[in-house]
């Protein structure tokens, strides 16, 4: 399983999936969708009671409910995860499958953004793709 674009995944939602209640829900569910947040909800039921037994990596998701755009706390966040799968391969097998129904039902799995002229943006697989964004002088 690829970690880090499971702690990609899960980064800006988990200001959402650490607090309780249904307007966080649906605010949540607003940002990446329902389908997606649904997934991220099932990984993180899975995840937590490791999570939550593990100080260490209790503070790395605190860490990044409070900053999710902190790559130093994601990186964090991201060994802390890949300690608790290593440890436990009956987690490790059910986050798998939940993964997979996130990366391959079509679920967008990372935010994305792109500015500025000629800027491109891509949210899931671009294999073998040409982009083109025009020349110098596109746009004028």
């Amino acid at each position: 399983m690829d970690v880090a674009a499971l702690t990609a995944f899960l980064a800006p939602l988990l200001p959402y999936l650490v607090k309780a209640g249904e307007k966080v829900g649906d605010l949540a569910a607003e940002k990446a969708g329902q389908e997606a947040f649904g997934i991220a909800q099932r990984i993180w039921a899975a995840l937590r009671p490791k999570v939550d037994g593990k100080e260490a990596a209790a503070e790395a998701v605190a860490d990044v409910a409070r900053d999710p755009d902190d790559e130093e706390s994601r990186t964090v966040l991201k060994i802390q995860l890949r300690k608790l799968l290593a440890e436990d391969p009956d987690l490790a097998s059910r986050v798998e499958q939940l993964w997979r129904q996130a990366s391959g039902g079509g679920t967008v799995v990372t935010n994305v953004t792109a500015s500025g002229a000629g800027s491109v943006a891509i949210g899931r697989d671009a294999t073998n793709s040409t982009i083109v964004t025009g020349g110098p002088d596109a746009g004028r």
